[in-house]
């Protein structure tokens, strides 16, 4: 059963009925969302458990990604104003890692959005303000390092206060790219989430903000407008966390599947040969061939890409079109951001071939090329509608 409903961070107990909130008028967008009612969880074997998994979903469904990406992607109009189209932050960066959060957070602007924040530690910011003047740096997080035992405490109400200014105003967060894994740094971003979560702000978590969740569950376990983008290495701890067992191949759409349910209808995004992508309700795949080369950093390039097209998803959410209006957002941003990712790392490996880095697949995120990959038809002309990514002519 679906229902329509307002989000906040105390969300009921499975099996109760959900009500709507009242939200402040900028987050009104955020509350049109349809949401699973959760059954409770019995204590057989996993097994038994994948079984009844099967009943509820078709394994292996392959997402129609390319009616997807035509159906949510908004229209380029100039009545519009700076903001309308995107306004994304990226949570990460510490003084050993700043290539991750600037490659999630440039990605979102490459594919879309108007504007792209980063919250970073004071030793990252002036590296990732140098990558590019596009994005916005804040250089507020710290580490243990840099502050004595007795001032932390004052210091991560200072962190919470500076970032609380911006929360409300941005259409999604991405946790995770270059966080590291200092335990203080991670405490104050545990504390940044819980924030979010109180203003209905989408949470996409990647990297290092897969180890924090994976040791803490309950940041985003409930949390319906939680994404999380495991790798295989990121996967095998958080199945063996929730559901106490081992990776299982052979029936990754079940296991997908109910990961997602155990942990309170999240979305996952399972990245490998196929993504496998679950909400508690259904499966879908993406399959879409993109790249044997495999850099580092396309991880991050998709995190930001599916921030932008889940912010973009939830604003049409009251668009009357079946192929959105009854399906999840965040199953939809995540459908989409796999393909064009799929596409662009396709084009960007058929002109660099084995030196193909991430770079040259951010550049090819807006290139008509990835357009003729096969997201869209032949017979299908963004120049009738103004639909695009980054151009009129572009997807």
């Amino acid at each position: 059963m679906l229902i329509k409903y307002g989000v906040n961070h105390h969300l009921p107990p499975y099996n109760s009925v959900i009500g709507c909130l009242v939200a402040p008028s900028s987050i009104l967008r955020r509350q049109q969302f349809l949401v699973r009612i959760l059954g409770g969880f019995s204590s057989q074997t996993y097994q038994n458990r994948v079984g009844g998994i099967r009943s509820m979903a078709a394994c292996g469904v392959e997402a129609d990604a390319e009616s997807i990406l035509r159906a949510i992607t908004p229209a380029l109009e100039s009545s519009k104003h700076k903001g309308q189209a995107g306004k994304i932050a990226v949570v990460g960066g510490c003084r050993e890692y700043t290539g991750a959060p600037y490659f999630a957070a440039i990605s979102a602007l490459k594919i879309g959005a108007d504007l792209s924040h980063v919250f970073c530690t004071k030793d990252a910011a002036p590296v990732i303000k140098g990558y590019s003047p596009e994005l916005i740096v804040h250089p507020i997080l710290e580490e243990s390092y840099s502050i004595r035992d007795e001032d932390k405490s004052c210091v991560t109400q200072r962190v919470l206060a500076e970032i609380d200014k911006w929360l409300e105003r941005f259409d999604c967060l991405v946790v995770g790219p270059g966080l590291g894994r200092d335990p203080f740094l991670l405490d104050c971003v545990s504390e940044i989430i819980k924030c979010a979560q109180h203003l209905n702000v989408p949470i996409i978590v990647d990297g290092d903000g897969l180890f924090l969740v994976t040791n803490c569950l309950d940041l985003v376990s409930g949390y319906p407008l939680a994404v999380l983008i495991p790798n295989v290495n990121e996967y095998k701890p958080l199945i063996d966390k929730v559901l106490n067992c081992e990776v299982n191949d052979r029936e990754a759409n079940q296991q997908v599947q109910f990961l997602a349910k155990q942990m309170g209808g999240i979305t996952i995004l399972r990245k490998g040969k196929s993504d496998l992508i679950g909400d508690g309700d259904i499966v879908k795949s993406v399959s879409t061939y993109g790249s044997p080369r495999r850099c580092g950093g396309q991880g991050d390039i998709l995190s930001g890409s599916v921030a932008v097209f889940l912010s973009w998803a939830l604003g049409r959410s009251n668009v009357a079109d079946p192929r959105i209006s009854e399906v999840n957002p965040t199953l939809l941003g995540c459908i989409a951001a796999s393909a064009l990712l799929r596409k662009a790392a396709g084009a960007a490996f058929e002109r660099k071939r084995r030196s193909t880095l991430t770079g040259d697949i951010i550049d090819c995120l807006g290139r008509r090329e990835v357009t003729r990959a096969g997201i869209s038809s032949p017979s299908y002309s963004l120049n009738t509608d103004e639909r695009g990514l980054s151009a009129r002519e572009h997807l």
